[in-house]
């Protein structure tokens, strides 16, 4: 993006139609990417010496989960940014957990998935059999949104074109939870 701006800036040749706009113009967006890919960078260098220091999730035994979502959102399907949204759920055969979860945590600081604030967080389950990998987004009614989040999943986890891969609603999951404590209160009784 910078190298364009700076080629047409450079360019005296006059055949380009485009507005280049004020030079405190130029030079304020210039200042403000700057600023933006300071923040970007040390917000980075921030997680990771937490990320350092965490147990990773192949190391885990028994039931656990890890939460990673943006300042603001609490990992609850009632959260207002995610009462609307939906998750894109992986299963992964036990050894795979470390690695996936690095890489979509990265994609998501890279900010590799391209739509905008739409992701919410990422979630990782470590289970007895199995592991279990999500991503939450806010807007479950946009496919258009919801495809490339999949893509985007599919391509910096590395998987297989045969991986099964989920997509639910939060408020399919909230019916789902609510169906099995209403059939576990009735066999209980």
């Amino acid at each position: 993006f910078c190298s364009i701006k700076s080629r047409l800036k450079d360019d005296d040749s006059g055949d380009h139609d485009q507005d280049q706009g004020s030079p405190k113009d130029s030079e304020k967006e210039k200042a403000e990417d700057e600023d933006k890919e300071q923040n970007t960078r040390k917000k980075v260098e921030q997680f990771w010496r937490f990320y350092s220091h965490m147990i990773r999730p192949g190391d885990l035994t028994g039931h656990s989960d890890f939460h990673l979502f943006k300042e603001g959102i609490k990992p609850m399907w009632e959260d207002d940014a995610n009462k609307m949204g939906g998750k894109w759920i992986i299963r992964l055969r036990k050894g795979l957990a470390s690695r996936c979860w690095e890489n979509l945590i990265l994609a998501m600081l890279g900010e590799q998935f391209m739509v905008g604030e739409e992701i919410c967080g990422a979630v990782v389950s470590v289970r007895f059999q199995e592991d279990i990998i999500s991503i939450w987004n806010k807007t479950a009614s946009d496919q258009a949104t919801t495809a490339r989040i999949r893509d985007t999943l599919r391509r910096v986890l590395n998987l297989p074109p045969n991986t099964i891969m989920e997509y639910k609603t939060h408020t399919d999951s909230i019916k789902y939870v609510s169906l099995y404590e209403t059939k576990n209160c009735k066999k209980n009784l």
